[in-house]
């Protein structure tokens, strides 16, 4: 482990988040100070125990705020923007993006991550798209020195993608599959974490765009259905014909609490997977995490006896 990063502060936008926990984690094993800026800051309070004294400090910020933003970069050697959403999208993935990425050029900070998602797109006829693509040209044009992370769909013990679908498996006899040959390639948070400490210290890393995938690529459908086997359950799958799916998602899609947003189905128009050729979790040196080896870790909870059902 390089330990390049001893005694430097990196302000981490965004990092009391699922991501930011263990992005949080690995920057401080490497030695940096952190400084965890939260619209929220009590949100990201837990992780003051994880540092020593005087390694982490806390700030509250909301990035749509350019001279709050520019407070918060003041004095850092290095930024991550961990920041996404939504709701508000052009407005945080956008000009949230633009105001960090601003704020890092004017303070002479070299040194950018910036993680935005595959799909990231400024042609993309989705908002959640389009608004990361636009983030990423602005995070470019502003630090071209930057480095950009263009994960998969994030899996982990505290995500609201594997955790939220095996929930619905436990509950329904019958599973409604939306887009059920959609791809997608599910990358561990872990892995994610140690990719932005890696692009920190790497020194090929700068001005580079990677995408971060896992070792396995899925369908909608095969994603389910193996969620339904690690908790035990077998519930009829009803694949849902597109324009019913389209119809639901037009039709109820604003309400808030809504299982699926017009946006959502125009994301679940397109596969999320690492492109051909693209820089990979391999180019940082890191091994990708399967969803079967870590997974049943905490799956278990969602089986009918929990921990102390047969197998578990």
């Amino acid at each position: 482990m390089h330990n390049d990063l001893t005694g430097q502060l990196v302000t981490l936008f965004g990092g009391g988040g699922f991501i930011g926990r263990y992005t949080a984690q690995r920057l401080l094993a490497r030695g940096a100070r952190l400084r965890l800026v939260q619209r929220n800051p009590h949100s990201a309070a837990f992780l003051k125990p994880l540092g020593n004294l005087g390694q982490t400090q806390f700030a509250a910020v909301d990035i749509r705020d350019a001279p709050a933003v520019a407070s918060a970069v003041a004095g850092s050697d290095a930024v991550v923007n961990l920041v996404g959403a939504f709701a508000d999208m052009d407005a945080v993935q956008h000009m949230g993006a633009a105001n960090i990425a601003n704020a890092a050029r004017d303070a002479g900070v070299t040194r950018l991550v910036h993680v935005s998602a595959i799909g990231a797109d400024q042609g993309s006829p989705a908002v959640y798209g389009r608004s990361k693509g636009l983030g990423e040209a602005a995070v470019r044009a502003a630090v071209p020195t930057a480095t950009i992370l263009r994960p998969s769909t994030v899996f982990g013990r505290e995500d609201q993608f594997i955790n939220r679908f095996a929930a619905m498996i436990r509950l329904a006899p019958i599973v409604p599959l939306v887009s059920p040959g959609t791809k997608f390639q599910p990358v561990y948070v872990g892995d994610v974490a140690d990719a932005i400490a890696a692009a920190l210290v790497d020194a090929a890393a700068p001005g580079r765009t990677f995408e971060l995938g896992g070792p396995q690529t899925l369908s909608m459908e095969e994603l389910f259905r193996w969620i339904a086997a690690a908790i035990g359950r077998k519930p009829m799958f009803m694949r849902l014909p597109d324009a019913v799916a389209a119809a639901m998602a037009r039709l109820t899609g604003w309400a808030p609490g809504a299982p699926l947003t017009w946006d959502q189905w125009l994301m679940l128009q397109k596969d999320t997977v690492v492109a051909p050729g693209a820089a990979t979790l391999a180019d940082l040196n890191i091994q990708a995490t399967s969803l079967d080896s870590v997974a049943h870790e905490w799956l278990v909870t969602f089986r009918r006896r929990g921990r102390f059902s047969a197998g578990s």
